[in-house]
């Protein structure tokens, strides 16, 4: 695929997708384009936050309770995991478990387990364990493939 990057100086910023049939990979470049959310609320103790989705590490579900860990903090969101995947699902974040939503920009190394599994060192020095359910689907989307299901 061409693309052309062109830097104006006056005017209002824009846009231009041209395409000869709608792939996968224009598909994603669309959700990329039309997702605007860049931050979701999340409780520190009483206190509500603004929480930018660039410092999160990954998200976790733990007794019905969801969280969101960042390298300095964790935060209470009140979200369904099931509601962040659809949410976050144009952005760099990946479902790795049943239970957890990992930040791919924040992986640092990866190194394959039995059983098809994959860890993954996140920039905190933290494994989080990538399931053999979506171990594939995460190998492709690296890869740079997009992945639908």
């Amino acid at each position: 695929m061409k693309y052309t990057i062109r830097q104006i100086t006056e005017g209002e910023d824009e846009m231009i997708l041209q395409y000869r049939e709608m792939t996968p990979e224009i598909e994603h470049i669309l959700k990329l384009l039309n997702k605007t959310q860049t931050k979701l609320t999340g409780w520190v103790g009483k206190n509500l936050t603004v929480l930018e989705l660039n410092r999160i590490l990954y998200i976790e579900s733990v007794d019905g309770k969801t969280f969101a860990y960042t390298k300095e903090e964790v935060f209470r969101l009140d979200y369904l995991l099931s509601s962040l995947e659809q949410i976050l699902s144009g952005i760099n974040f990946f479902r790795c478990s049943k239970s957890m939503i990992v930040n791919i920009d924040k992986v640092e190394s990866l190194k394959s387990l039995p059983s098809n599994r994959i860890d993954a060192t996140m920039c905190n020095g933290e494994h989080i364990i990538i399931s053999r359910t979506y171990a594939s689907a995460f190998r492709k989307r690296l890869k740079g493939g997009v992945y639908l299901g």
